[in-house]
């Protein structure tokens, strides 16, 4: 069932990519469309190995960034790429530029909530995000790596068994975070991309 679930949401996706593609050949302006793009290709990382997903999680900062220079103020766009960068930091092993991602990605959250104080979701990300670093030093020291997002596991994930029980817990709370920024940012997108179907309202 998660399998025919996982099936249909890249193909949303994948189709809300080059949807979003062609429209900015049309309209290359086009803020709402730039950040349909951007969450698709973040969802999309999930489904690709870590270098595919690295580099389509840098399509997606791209796209928001665009975005942000036609609306600076556009809330959404803020959230997303927080969560970009927070995906592209777990991504990383080395400590440092994950924390500058981290960083980046709480600084984004803030700049969301300013613009919207009264959305929870905005603010949980923003508490969540000050754990990161935390999760990340955990995640990477037991050796799990990036597959966590990318979906397929590298050469280093044949540990040993028991050093798999011991990192069971840490990566748990690992994937719940990682799942929970996910999933947040899908429903982001979902919504997005439905209200950009509907048709306008009649003057």
């Amino acid at each position: 069932m998660d399998m025919q679930g996982d099936i249909e949401r890249l193909m949303f996706f994948e189709h809300a990519r080059k949807a979003a593609e062609a429209t900015y050949i049309k309209n290359p302006s086009d803020a709402d469309n730039l950040l349909r793009w951007g969450g698709a290709l973040l969802e999309l990382s999930q489904f690709q190995n870590p270098t595919a997903s690295k580099q389509m999680l840098l399509d997606a900062i791209s796209k928001l960034e665009e975005a942000l220079l036609i609306d600076p103020k556009k809330h959404a766009a803020l959230w997303c790429i927080g969560n970009v960068h927070t995906s592209y930091g777990f991504m990383i092993p080395d400590e440092i530029v994950a924390a500058d991602h981290f960083q980046k990605a709480s600084h984004y959250f803030e700049q969301a909530l300013d613009e919207q104080p009264e959305n929870e979701l905005y603010r949980k990300s923003l508490e969540l995000t000050s754990k990161a670093p935390e999760l990340h030093k955990a995640a990477h020291s037991h050796g799990s790596g990036p597959q966590a997002l990318g979906g397929v596991a590298g050469p280093s994930s044949t540990a040993s068994t028991s050093k798999n029980v011991k990192k069971k817990k840490s990566s748990d709370l690992k994937y719940d975070v990682m799942g929970w920024v996910i999933l947040a940012a899908g429903i982001a997108t979902w919504i997005s991309f439905a209200k950009s179907q509907m048709p306008p309202p009649r003057q």
